[in-house]
């Protein structure tokens, strides 16, 4: 990125203008103290187009990032200020971005992915700034599977073949990150998402009262929701996702492509707010801080203690088993975990075609490189001094033994068993 600053008087603003010449632009503003860089930011042609921005999230532990960028004010350095916009479900984020009434949001990285590739019925082109994290969704069977001994997926395929009746699961929205990981869990045991048992559409927060009434036999979702149908002995964890796919992609700050357009210099800023956030968070130290913050009604309205356990990577699933996860829910991990890897956002569309959401495969490395920002992201990145991964791209084994690299991914896509 090419730094430029208005001209001047002989103040210090003019000898950042030719210092920052002299030294190529970021590498040298990357070097700045923190207030000389922010009075660089501000007065300059990199200043943010608009300063206030709305970004939609929905109340989970993964907001976090979102949320403290505004509470701890990292948005100012960069001359910006967040206004964190509480949403009722996944459908009102989509809503919200394609009408413009947000600005961005805390967003499933599939329902970005579908919204590109006009998936229900609502197309617009759409941009992925950065990933907010990895990690912490898990899968909650109810209480009434337990005490059939349907406690893991072969016991419940065993129940669900012996005793025949409707059995429903919930995920939060039809391209997004928890229905992906619901199907593909269910077909790892041989059960039909589609054929063999009804999956059902569930805002986040509304999971555990839906599992109170009866309404579900299992469902996918994000912490801390997972954690609280434990404490309210509704529900254990059959699996966490992180156990099927370690370091896996999650929720992005998503946006428009014409917001990014419009507004380059914005969209950067509020990467490098959340960036910050984002590594101030993996400090471990400093969790308990922000469980107690997101904790708050205006957030994710809920206990601390739900929120803060799974989040320190203490886990419990409700039949007796404890372990410390050293794959918890991971924000920055050393710039991994925010990096928007193109075979992520692919891999979401590949299983979008496998269960018949889109009928041809589409052209998956060139929808990633038109809705993952790389360039943008490695601008905030480095600026940052944030490590950059050497390849967009890169390889995972999931729990079924497959491995995803992005290599082939119509061969991936067309490869299992059970698809639509």
């Amino acid at each position: 990125m090419k730094t430029t600053l208005n001209p001047t008087p002989l103040t210090r603003r003019d000898f950042l203008k030719h210092s920052l010449a002299a030294a190529s632009g970021a590498a040298l503003y990357a070097t700045l103290p923190t207030g000389i860089r922010t009075g660089a930011w501000a007065a300059g042609s990199d200043a943010p187009e608009k300063t206030e921005l709305k970004v939609g999230f929905i109340p989970l532990t993964d907001c976090a990032s979102v949320v403290m960028a505004s509470v701890k004010e990292f948005d100012k350095k960069y001359g910006i200020k967040i206004i964190p916009s509480k949403e009722a479900s996944w459908a009102a984020v989509r809503d919200k971005l394609v009408n413009g009434e947000l600005d961005a949001a805390h967003v499933l990285y599939g329902l970005v992915y579908g919204v590109q590739l006009g998936i229900g019925g609502t197309q617009k082109d759409m941009s992925v700034l950065m990933t907010l994290n990895n990690n912490g969704q898990a899968l909650t069977l109810s209480n009434a599977l337990r005490d059939k001994g349907a406690t893991d997926g072969a016991g419940l395929a065993k129940l669900i073949a012996s005793e025949k009746r409707e059995y429903t699961f919930a995920q939060t929205f039809p391209t997004g990150t928890h229905a992906m990981w619901l199907y593909y869990w269910l077909a790892n045991y041989g059960i039909d998402p589609f054929q063999d048992v009804k999956c059902i559409t569930v805002p986040p927060p509304q999971m555990v009262a839906n599992m109170r009434i009866g309404n579900m036999d299992g469902f996918c979702v994000g912490e801390p929701w997972n954690a609280r149908a434990i404490m309210d002995k509704i529900g254990f964890t059959t699996e966490t996702t992180q156990g099927m796919w370690k370091d896996h992609p999650e929720k992005v700050l998503g946006t428009t492509a014409d917001f990014t357009k419009k507004n380059p210099n914005a969209a950067r800023a509020l990467t490098m707010a959340v960036l910050e956030a984002s590594r101030y968070i993996d400090v471990m130290s400093n969790r308990p801080e922000v469980a107690k913050v997101i904790a708050d009604k205006s957030y994710v309205n809920t206990a601390v203690d739900v929120i803060e356990g799974r989040m320190m990577g203490k886990y419990d699933n409700g039949l007796g088993k404890t372990w410390q996860d050293p794959n918890y829910m991971k924000f920055f991990n050393d710039g991994e975990a925010s990096f928007p890897y193109l075979s992520d956002g692919m891999w979401f569309s590949t299983q979008h075609k496998r269960w018949g959401l889109l009928k041809e495969h589409p052209d998956y490395l060139a929808v990633a490189k038109k809705i993952n920002q790389i360039d943008l992201y490695k601008e905030a990145a480095s600026q940052l001094k944030i490590n950059i991964p050497s390849s967009a791209m890169r390889s995972s084994t999931l729990f079924d033994g497959k491995v995803w690299d992005g290599s082939d991914p119509k061969a991936y896509a067309d490869s299992f068993k059970i698809k639509a």
